[in-house]
């Protein structure tokens, strides 16, 4: 076997054997790590001017893999997060060569462990008030596609569910607790179960008998009964988000996710009275952290506060500029 068959051996290992059958990864971080492969190797044919199949574990040198992480962000316009991500599933490969491949390639492996993450500024946490979010819901219309639409973004808002969570849910999940509650599974298979109002229960019910649902659907199919893809909750969220702006101008110049609305939920409790800890559970945050987020975003609590908080009571003397403030200032610094 050559260098190129030995690699190509090694990819096919890791993902079959090592990620697939030891450490049982969702299928989703399996899709992650199989995009970051199909831009990687793409890239590597370029740099080092040779097709897929005659790469070499040697060609994946530390100064290409760092080449190819400005190339995801400056050719194909990546944030720094995913760029992170991107190196992360690399990382993990390397970590599996190494024990794979054995002494020989300590020193290599080390050289792409070293390459850091990226630092970058945390934006401030996007959310809707209450009349934007009924503005979008009531956008929907009576239609087929607007009445799965109106449940779709209703069912976000009232669970707080990530898309993928949303998009993944049977109607046995609803069904097994008689519409009134929704069993989601979260990011590292972690189930959770989060309360409906009597709204969305109604809705379900009624979508469920117009739709003609089975028990293993998607709940939210598409119009070939199959699960609908984020791209496509996306778009329908952007045509929403369009109509709403005519009667809720505040929407305007802004880019709303389907992820906001998960902000928008977890602002609404905390606006309420709810407390993190619960509303980390309500999300299915691992850490409690994530959640403290929502309180650094909300300025209407920050200047509930402040009105604690009074200033000082004392009369300074107001500024008086001298004669020689200017020859001051030309002296300054000399």
């Amino acid at each position: 076997m050559n260098a190129s068959e030995r690699f190509a051996q090694l990819v096919q290992t890791f993902f079959c054997d090592y990620l697939v059958k030891q450490r049982d990864i969702s299928p989703q971080t399996l899709s992650a790590y199989r995009d970051a492969f199909r831009l990687l190797l793409p890239f590597l044919q370029r740099a080092c001017g040779k097709p897929a199949h005659q790469l070499e574990f040697s060609d994946l040198t530390a100064a290409n893999l760092i080449a190819f992480l400005q190339h995801l962000e400056e050719e194909r316009g990546n944030c720094v997060r995913t760029r992170n991500c991107r190196l992360a599933a690399l990382r993990s490969f390397f970590r599996y060569a190494g024990a794979a491949e054995g002494p020989e390639v300590i020193a290599h492996v080390q050289r792409i462990m070293a390459i850091p993450n990226k630092r970058f500024v945390r934006p401030m946490l996007g959310f809707l008030s209450v009349a934007e979010m009924q503005a979008i819901l009531h956008a929907t219309g009576k239609s087929w596609a607007g009445q799965r639409d109106h449940l779709l973004f209703l069912f976000l808002y009232n669970t707080g569910a990530r898309v993928s969570e949303a998009l993944s849910t049977r109607v046995q999940d609803v069904q097994r607790h008689d519409y009134r509650a929704v069993q989601l599974m979260g990011k590292g298979r972690k189930q959770r179960m989060v309360p409906l109002w009597k709204e969305t229960t109604r809705l379900i019910r009624n979508w469920v008998k117009v739709a003609n649902l089975k028990s293993d659907q998607p709940l939210l199919p598409n119009r070939f009964g199959s699960q609908m893809t984020r791209t496509a909750v996306q778009q329908r969220l952007h045509l929403l988000v369009e109509t709403a702006r005519q009667t809720q101008p505040s929407l305007r110049h802004r880019h709303i996710s389907p992820h906001t609305i998960r902000h928008t939920t977890a602002m609404h409790l905390l606006q309420s009275g709810v407390a993190t800890p619960v509303i980390a559970l309500w999300l299915g945050h691992e850490d409690p952290v994530t959640t403290h987020q929502y309180i650094e975003a909300d300025l209407a609590m920050k200047e509930t506060a402040l009105g604690h908080l009074q200033p000082p009571k004392e009369k300074r003397p107001r500024f008086q500029p001298r004669p020689d403030l200017l020859r001051f200032l030309d002296n300054l610094g000399l």
